[in-house]
């Protein structure tokens, strides 16, 4: 028990409870994003538009709480990352924040009145709040494969150097955030085919028909770029697991091909990029099948991999610098301290089983599709 809450195995238990939290967000929340972001391909009138907004309406704060551990969990398990993403994402961040305040407000007016202008404004920015951070979530991760440019002085302090959001608009940032919106809508798409039913359902099923090959498409380029033209960071020299959290205590160079590095030394990490592909490639056969459950497991197995792609493909980077590359945040050395790792994990522990509880209630008691029909008999119904 001693070993398994000794600080080396804290830090490592808390880097897998991050990526079990970002799954879960891209999971939960993810259809949510990716179904506003579809208003306009599978909700031509009114009445679909309705259909489509109360498949999720009843579930979507609910899915956030996903987003709210992560932030929670970076801020408390890795302040380090905290600092230096604000510092350096500050504005991609901020639109994000923007867009996603944007979903609730959207959701709560624009049933109020029946003018086709002011449901169209709210409409928008419902279609924003799904695009926007679906595409700049994979363009942060774009950016953290390339090194983000900042440095630690000596006294801890984060000093980004880079420059503004259009820096972060690199060609390959663009193809990891055209990589996470086509995952996201996709999955949308999934859940729009298995909670909707009507002209919805069809053409949200005709959407994951083309979504799923291209996610497919765009994941095995990244992975192509990252092999071929994309350096690693890699530590090098005695790596301390166990020792005080500060990152300038170690050495980092990059490598050719040093993203690959892990999975030459432990095969089974092939796992997450294979799960990657078949995913998506599951969701699609399912869903020209007509089984919309299995499509959606599949999708989430997908996301799973995709997001456990990046993670392991990382380790032990959570943040290099393309700065100073010895400056790099990694598990080992931008961790909270022992104490505050342990006092976390027990809390985790105890609430994390209810959440999940508390999901799989809510989905139970909502089971069931919705369609015009269910619209037409509640006009008056909140979304």
């Amino acid at each position: 028990m001693e070993i398994l809450f000794d600080y080396e195995h804290l830090r490592l238990i808390w880097w897998l409870f991050l990526g079990v939290l970002l799954i879960g967000f891209a999971v939960m929340d993810g259809f949510d994003l990716g179904v506003a972001a579809l208003l306009p391909l599978v909700a031509r009138t009114d009445l679909e538009r309705r259909v489509a907004i109360n498949s999720i309406g009843p579930v979507w704060d609910g899915n956030q709480v996903w987003l709210v551990l992560g932030a929670g969990a970076i801020f408390a398990a890795w302040p380090a990352i905290y600092a230096a993403a604000f510092s350096g994402f500050y504005i991609a961040l901020f639109l994000v924040l923007v867009t996603l305040i944007l979903r609730p407000v959207g959701f709560e007016f624009r049933n109020k009145f029946a003018d086709t202008r002011w449901r169209g404004f709210w409409d928008a920015a419902l279609v924003a709040g799904g695009v926007v951070p679906s595409l700049v979530f994979g363009v942060a991760f774009g950016n953290l494969l390339q090194g983000v440019p900042f440095r630690i002085d000596g006294d801890l302090r984060v000093f980004y150097e880079g420059g503004g959001l259009l820096e972060l608009l690199n060609p390959f940032g663009l193809l990891a955030g055209l990589l996470s919106l086509a995952m996201l809508t996709t999955h949308g798409a999934v859940y729009l085919a298995l909670k909707t039913d009507g002209t919805v359902r069809q053409r949200a099923a005709a959407y994951v028909r083309a979504g799923a090959p291209a996610t497919i498409l765009l994941f095995l380029l990244a992975g192509l770029w990252v092999a071929l033209g994309l350096p690693g960071y890699a530590l090098v020299g005695t790596v301390v697991t166990d020792g005080p959290s500060n990152p300038l205590f170690k050495q980092v160079e990059l490598r050719p091909g040093g993203w690959l590095a892990n999975y030459a030394a432990h095969p089974w990490m092939i796992a997450a990029p294979v799960l990657g592909v078949l995913g998506p490639a599951g969701a699609f056969i399912a869903t020209l099948k007509d089984r919309p459950g299995a499509a959606f497991i599949a999708s989430a197995t997908g996301i799973a991999g995709i997001v456990a792609t990046a993670g392991v493909s990382m380790f032990p980077m959570l943040m290099p610098s393309s700065l100073v590359p010895s400056a790099s945040l990694t598990v080992w050395d931008a961790s909270s301290s022992h104490r505050t790792l342990l006092v976390m994990l027990v809390a985790t522990l105890i609430f994390l089983p209810l959440i999940l509880a508390y999901t799989s209630l809510i989905f139970r008691v909502l089971r069931g599709r919705v369609g015009p029909a269910d619209i037409q008999r509640n006009p008056s119904s909140l979304y």
